[in-house]
């Protein structure tokens, strides 16, 4: 907004007005990932996104993944990555590093880019407070991903707790085993989808690093704007949902059909993409309704 004239900065701030009363006292979770993680100018962006909304009084949550400093720490280590349709296979070495990079690092480094930009963060794990309770991810085909676990319980009231104390919650997407004496690596898109559940969150974003479902694949200029969550078989049986798409988007079907009231696919290579699809007229990205 700095090189706009004073009058379009107060149109714009009017245009956000009715956005701002909408989601006041809401809570919205975003799944945090792709470039806007590893690009230090989006990631500026997503922070001072998030404090702004906190400071309006809309509850956000941020749920992040670490794919890609996870990969860089293997590599360190020597170990090769590996995935196993689209899942990071997860054996005890690589579980390690997992929980090490994504509780660690990654966690408490964006508390502190919180804490810099004027926020209040909170950083967890899964496993705090018995926040994500999770088994071994099983497929019917026997595909195995090693220490890959699948949500079973959320305590959310430790989010709510810290939501109520004016805190940003920072999530990592890792949990605590119910079926072994273990900790889980947890898809971060499931585990946002979850917690949006659990929190009755007014709406779900997912940062990913395409603009969001296309009717053709690959071609931006057939975005598809807004959808119905009974129009996404018939997309899938045609093939505009396909490949790794397919798991987005039924994460934000599910939390649609669990009750969240909205849910977003959106690229996270757009500047400020949060502020514009929560508070403009535009929005950005595929919605789920």
């Amino acid at each position: 907004m700095m090189n706009l004239k004073p009058e379009m900065r107060a149109e714009t701030l009017v245009e956000a007005l009715p956005y701002i009363q909408e989601y006041a006292g809401e809570i919205i979770v975003v799944k945090y990932g792709g470039n806007a993680m590893i690009n230090e100018e989006l990631k500026e962006a997503v922070i001072e996104d998030i404090v702004l909304l906190n400071l309006v009084g809309i509850k956000a949550v941020l749920v992040h993944g670490g794919g890609p400093e996870i990969s860089e720490m293997l590599k360190k280590i020597g170990k090769e990555s590996k995935f196993v349709k689209g899942l990071r296979y997860t054996d005890q070495e690589t579980m390690d590093i997992v929980q090490m990079i994504l509780c660690g690092k990654v966690n408490k480094n964006l508390v502190s880019l919180f804490e810099k930009a004027g926020g209040r963060a909170v950083g967890l794990a899964g496993m705090d407070g018995g926040l994500f309770k999770a088994v071994r991810l099983a497929d019917p085909d026997g595909t195995d991903y090693g220490y890959v676990g699948e949500i079973r319980e959320v305590n959310e009231q430790i989010i709510l707790n810290m939501l109520e104390e004016g805190f940003i919650p920072v999530v990592s997407s890792v949990a605590a085993g119910m079926d072994e004496d273990t900790n889980y690596n947890i898809n971060a898109d499931t585990a946002a989808e979850k917690l949006a559940v659990a929190l009755k969150a007014k709406k779900l974003i997912l940062l990913t690093d395409v603009r969001g479902l296309m009717r053709t694949p690959g071609d931006d200029s057939t975005l598809i704007p807004e959808l119905k969550v009974s129009e996404v078989p018939v997309l899938i049986k045609a093939g505009v949902i396909s490949g790794g798409m397919i798991p987005k988007v039924e994460c934000c079907v599910e939390a649609v059909r669990q009750g969240v009231e909205r849910a977003n696919i959106q690229d996270g290579r757009v500047p400020h993409s949060i502020l514009i699809e929560l508070l403009s007229d535009d929005g950005v990205g595929t919605m789920f309704s």
